[in-house]
């Protein structure tokens, strides 16, 4: 336990894990012949936000405030991703009649419409985002990826307070 009481231990951890679950996402897509809907895309930029955070707060080796600073990032960057995904989930589970029309992709948008308009399309769901082409354990990616944040927010957190808890009983 004393190698989470090093500030650099949650940002190391989270990094890997955001990088790895970003690397199986891209290994979905481009080698299993998933392709992302829209709120695929949203979420892969949740775990780019945690890990962007991390990485800093690993490079910054954060102490004191700043370790919260880099914290909150990832939390923020996670809590995009439960929204997100909690979407996605809502998505997966309507009635088929009630499921939104297909539209065209975020990409699609973005370079016809700006980012502000992809963003509030991908957000809005897409047909695309209730079909489950991929589960395990009885839970779609959606599902997944919904765990992860949430166990990498508890983790981050953790970690800060064991680090402030650690440093206190030090001095």
């Amino acid at each position: 336990m004393k190698i989470l009481a090093h500030p650099r231990t949650g940002f190391a951890v989270v990094l890997a894990a955001c990088l790895g679950l970003l690397a199986y996402a891209y290994f979905a897509q481009y080698r299993m012949m998933l392709d992302p809907c829209p709120l695929c895309i949203l979420q892969r930029i949740a775990f780019m936000i945690m890990a962007a955070f991390a990485l800093v707060g690993l490079l910054h080796g954060a102490r004191g405030a700043w370790r919260w600073v880099w914290t909150t990032g990832v939390v923020a960057g996670g809590a995009w991703g439960v929204v997100t995904a909690a979407r996605h989930i809502w998505i997966q589970n309507l009635p088929p009649d009630q499921v939104p029309d297909c539209g065209p992709g975020f990409d699609y948008n973005r370079e016809m419409f700006g980012l502000g308009e992809a963003l509030r399309s991908a957000f809005a769901g897409s047909g695309d985002c209730a079909v489950v082409d991929w589960s395990f354990l009885g839970l779609s990616m959606p599902w997944w990826t919904l765990i992860w944040y949430v166990a990498l927010m508890i983790f981050m957190v953790a970690v800060a307070i064991m680090v402030g808890k650690h440093r206190k009983s030090t001095t």
